[in-house]
């Protein structure tokens, strides 16, 4: 009986274990957060977002599994994303109140804390290649607009028409803005909650797209892409390409990629803020995430966020209606969400 009890234990053991095994994260993504409720979605676009998503995630994951590095996986991953138009990111980037596209993006190793990051960028096909060029190919770390756009180019990056990310949904997104006002910045001096500019139905007006992936040789890396903010003015920068407001990542700790109202992220430091309480208060990758979200939240600001640490445990925590999320595991079990 004692034999027995005994292994009934160590089965149970083992199955825990394996279970635990079996839930190691490589990789994590989103595709931005706001108002999004299934009652407002179509069966086939509800489908195309879970398919892009679930290609994105096979793209990083083949190069995790090829032994690549997790720069590799994210940037794979990313493009997925900037080259799919219902992610507002790459192709699908919102337009300015000028009628322009103008796209933002960061990438960060966790191993040596090198990043790079470009914004306002307008002919790059895939601004998370542009970042990650800054970070390789320069002694800096973010570049902006026209001279980033040079760099890309001299980079051999591809370039495109300005065209390219012209796109009739978006385009519809910008005049219905414009016609609603909905995004003109009016002081609130009566508001003591949030301390900026007035900004009505703002998250119809974000997006981002982002991935931390864990490679097989126990690194971490994060990327952001955006196309910035619907009918925005004076060359607006959100937390996206910021290291450390909506990108960070450090093998001690996690790796970071936010979405939502990038003016609250810029203020709460919000990436490096999860990194720091992970790593001098030793609270764990959800707890890290959730405070640094609630404390958003308590501002005022709305989004989400997604989390990767060197254990391979993940956290996707948002306070809006929705986020487009998925996760794909050590042994390639992929999950995609939407709702809450």
């Amino acid at each position: 009986m004692k034999l027995f009890k005994i292994f009934s234990l160590f089965m149970l053991l083992a199955l825990a274990v394996n279970v635990s095994a079996q839930k190691k994260y490589v990789m994590v993504i989103h595709g931005g957060a706001g108002t999004i409720l299934k009652k407002n979605m179509t069966p086939e676009k509800e489908a195309t977002y879970v398919a892009t998503l679930t290609k994105a995630l096979q793209a990083g994951y083949a190069e995790i599994k090829a032994g690549k590095s997790s720069l590799d996986a994210v940037e794979a991953t990313i493009h997925v994303l900037e080259n799919d138009p219902h992610f507002n990111a790459g192709k699908g980037a919102v337009f300015t109140h000028d009628g322009r596209n103008e796209l933002d993006a960061a990438i960060m190793d966790g191993k040596t804390l090198m990043a790079g990051a470009v914004a306002g960028v307008t002919t790059v096909k895939n601004p998370i290649s542009a970042a990650r060029a800054v970070m390789e190919k320069s002694e800096h770390v973010m570049m902006v607009g026209s001279g980033a756009d040079l760099f890309a180019k001299d980079a051999g990056l591809e370039i495109v028409d300005p065209k390219y990310f012209w796109t009739k949904e978006r385009w519809d997104g910008l005049q219905e803005a414009i016609k609603e006002d909905s995004t003109k910045a009016v002081l609130d001096l009566g508001s003591k909650k949030s301390g900026l500019l007035g900004i009505k139905n703002h998250d119809y007006k974000f997006g981002t797209v982002g991935c931390v992936a864990l490679d097989q040789a126990g690194n971490l890396a994060s990327g952001t892409s955006t196309g910035g903010m619907t009918n925005k003015k004076y060359g607006r920068v959100g937390d996206a390409p910021i290291i450390g407001a909506g990108t960070y990542c450090n093998n001690e700790t996690a790796g970071i990629s936010c979405t939502g109202w990038g003016e609250f992220y810029i203020r709460n430091v919000v990436a490096k803020t999860i990194s720091d309480l992970m790593e001098y208060k030793g609270l764990s990758v959800a707890e890290a995430s959730k405070m640094a979200l609630d404390k958003v939240g308590k501002m005022g600001g709305d989004g989400g966020l997604i989390a990767l640490d060197k254990k391979g445990n993940v956290a996707m925590p948002f306070n809006t209606e929705g986020m487009y999320r998925g996760t794909i595991t050590a042994d390639g079990k992929i999950e995609v969400s939407i709702y809450k």
